[in-house]
């Protein structure tokens, strides 16, 4: 007993045979879409221009503070961290890169024009300065080994970003053409050029008379923008502090070069800019030791007025203590003080430095206010005599510290080095460029080529919805008298190849008997031979729903094969409009059934024998204005009655039903009728709709032949056929 989940089940492995029978089915196709890709991403490999990539690594150091204290409170803001990010700002920044682009000119390009596709890979693998001859008779290409340098190059505005037309001349002169293909100039290598508003100088120019130079100057920020997109600068590692740069370029001379400038622009601007922050600080300390100098002077000068006015020379053990302490916070808070002029110059009062530096100020100044009460309960001399120790003791300590750190900057300032440097140089790997990357490439090719022949594969199954089984044809009501195979044979012999197609002769029945669609149609012969018991008369209506379904092709075969089983056939090609049975029986066409009817010929005038024994033909005739309207006239009747007579069977091939009506009017006079439907062609919502037309008109369908029936790994068509004959003697 079957139940409804293995029901299920076999649904499921119906489907997935559908699937893997379609993919075997078209097996020769994605392969070759496949391959194609495959051929197109190799190709693409070995014609593409080679990259290269640039390196370098610079250093970034930590930058000491040069005022006392500094360190402490920057540590205190948590601001000791890594400055890769800052720095790798300064390393894309338009000063550096625009340094590089003004020493090596980036914004002039000047390229030969090369044959296009292969021209590029034609050129590689010559030395610079020495120019391969010409191939093909081409010499306005460039082959390889092409040189220009141009020294100078000033175009107006209206031509910057234009490409310009340079042509090598004889004996070093050049010619330059604007983008209209208008004369600007004529010059000579070395020699400085003007006309039309430009400049231009030619430092060396090496190329074959008549080689093609495409000239372009951008504008500077432009080039410099676009550098700044190609120059990559990551920090390696969190906090390291080491910075790698990486530069693409097809030259690999210039992407070293390219690199090798902006590293050394990097270093020398930040020496630059560590020296003048050495000198801004010395400045600002030569310009606070002088009043601090007076303020230790005034100092001094009023201790001593006091010890000679009162005597005293000495101070307590208590007020000695509670004076270091005082002097203590005073040093701090001086050294404060230095540190609020130098950030006030560098942030605003916003700045969490400046900050932090406020709030410790507070802190020692609350420190000092409690001194102070202190000394207030000392005697009247030991309060002057500490107040005169502490300005004293005070201004030496920021004098001799002010001191101490002129001389530190102004060494810094002289013998500035700056907080980087370059680790490794800019070098370039010739042997291995980083782009194309062949492997990568064709394994994508291949990839996407197989994946886009899978998806035409499906799509044109979701698409084709034809009928492949001739069970959808007798759920139409439609019995199915024979299953005729696709025939190699007949497709070679068909210029457009296929059943349904125009062929030339001899019939496949003739060309090879021993054909799996020759015994279908014997099949045929036999089921037609059964079906005609209880037909009214010997007539045989073939016909199709649509063009291209094989009824003409199937018509001539059949006849063919009657009449090899010794039966007299009369075919008609009933298709006056477009007929081609003659074609098959590689007959010319004449007078025919056109002329019959129109009463230009008689039967026996238009009757000619075919390519066998016992097959006579009708041909279509003449194309006549009003096909229908002869064949609904009684001369058609009449036509029929003739002809029926000393034949076993009349075989009527007629246009699609769904074209015109003929076959309806013809299907009236024959005692059966089928329909050719085409594997993979005919839909059944087709075929329903032609039986329809017919039963419409009153005429009564018989069956069907399925033709074409192409061989498939999964369902009715993998095994509906097998070749059987005999064995060789």
């Amino acid at each position: 007993m079957t139940t409804k989940n293995d029901q299920v089940h076999d649904d499921d492995t119906l489907d997935l045979n559908a699937l893997f029978g379609t993919l075997l089915d078209h097996k020769w196709l994605i392969v070759a879409i496949t391959g194609t890709f495959f051929a197109v991403g190799v190709l693409y490999t070995l014609l593409a221009t080679p990259v290269y990539q640039a390196t370098a690594i610079v250093q970034v150091e930590q930058k000491t503070p040069s005022l006392p204290g500094l360190s402490d409170l920057t540590q205190s803001l948590g601001t000791t961290g890594s400055q890769a990010t800052t720095e790798i700002a300064l390393i894309t920044s338009r000063l550096v890169i625009g340094q590089a682009v003004d020493d090596l000119r980036l914004n002039i390009d000047a390229e030969p024009r090369r044959m296009p596709i292969v021209g590029d890979y034609l050129s590689r693998g010559h030395s610079p300065g020495h120019p391969a001859p010409p191939r093909f008779g081409l010499s306005r290409y460039g082959w390889g080994g092409e040189t220009l340098d141009i020294f100078k190059l000033e175009l107006p505005d209206n031509l910057l970003g234009h490409t310009l037309e340079l042509r090598a001349a004889e004996g070093g002169r050049f010619v330059l053409y604007d983008d209209d293909g208008k004369q600007l100039l004529a010059g000579s290598v070395g020699d400085v050029a003007r006309g039309h508003g430009v400049t231009i100088q030619v430092r060396r120019l090496a190329a074959n008379p008549g080689t093609r130079f495409d000239v372009t100057e951008q504008p500077r920020l432009t080039t410099i923008t676009k550098l700044q997109n190609d120059i990559i600068a990551l920090e390696q590692g969190n906090d390291s502090g080491i910075i790698g740069l990486s530069y693409n370029n097809e030259d690999p001379d210039l992407a070293q070069e390219v690199l090798a400038h902006i590293s050394t622009a990097y270093v020398r601007q930040n020496v630059e800019r560590n020296s003048a922050e050495a000198a801004s600080q010395l400045q600002f300390v030569k310009d606070q030791l002088p009043k601090v100098r007076q303020e230790l002077d005034r100092a001094q000068a009023a201790m001593s007025v006091f010890q000679s006015k009162s005597h005293s020379v000495d101070i307590s053990m208590q007020t000695k203590g509670l004076l270091d302490q005082i002097v203590a916070v005073e040093n701090n808070i001086q050294q404060l003080h230095m540190q609020e002029a130098d950030i006030d110059r560098r942030f605003t009062h916003d700045h969490p430095a400046y900050k932090a530096l406020q709030q410790q100020m507070a802190q020692l100044q609350a420190q000092k206010d409690n001194f102070q009460k202190q000394v207030g309960d000392l005697p009247d001399t030991q309060q002057e005599l500490l107040k005169l120790s502490r300005d004293v003791q005070v201004s030496t300590t920021t004098y001799t510290s002010l001191l101490n750190q002129a001389q530190q900057l102004d060494i810094a300032r002289a013998g500035t080095v700056g907080n980087v440097r370059v680790v490794d140089t800019s070098a370039v790997d010739t042997t291995h460029p980083v782009k194309p990357r062949k492997i990568l490439i064709v394994a994508i090719a291949t990839v996407l080529g197989g994946f886009i022949a899978l998806a035409f594969v499906f799509l044109r199954q979701i698409l084709n919805r034809g009928i492949e089984d001739p069970a959808q044809i007798e759920d139409l009501g439609l019995p199915v008298y024979a299953s005729v195979p696709l025939s190699a044979g007949q497709t070679s012999r068909s210029p457009k190849g296929g059943h349904g197609q125009r062929g030339r002769g001899p019939l496949l029945a003739i060309a090879d008997p021993a054909d799996l669609a020759v015994e279908a149609f014997r099949s045929l012969r036999t089921s037609l031979h059964f079906a005609r018991l209880e037909a009214k008369n010997n007539i045989l209506m073939i016909t199709g729903s649509s063009p291209f379904a094989g009824k003409t092709f199937v018509s001539a075969n059949l006849a063919a094969v009657i009449a090899q089983a010794g039966q007299r056939v009369l075919l008609i090609d009933g298709d006056m409009r477009r007929g081609t049975l003659h074609q098959h029986l590689d007959i010319k066409p004449e007078r025919g059934l056109s002329d019959v009817l129109v009463g230009s010929a008689t039967v026996a005038e238009v009757v000619v024998k075919g390519p066998l024994e016992n097959v006579d033909f009708i041909s279509r005739g003449r194309v006549p204005p009003n096909p229908s309207e002869l064949l609904m006239h009684e001369n058609f009747s009449r036509f029929i009655d003739e002809v029926g007579v000393g034949y076993q069977l009349v075989i009527i091939d007629t246009p699609p039903i769904l074209a015109v009506t003929d076959a309806a009017v013809i299907g009236h006079h024959a005692g059966t009728s089928l329909l050719v439907a085409r594997f993979g062609l005919n839909k059944a919502r087709e075929l329903a709709i032609a039986k329809q037309r017919f039963e419409q008109n009153g005429v009564e369908l018989k069956g069907a032949i399925f033709n074409a029936v192409e061989r498939r790994t999964a369902g009715y068509s993998a095994y509906a056929y097998y070749k059987y004959k005999a064995d060789p003697a």
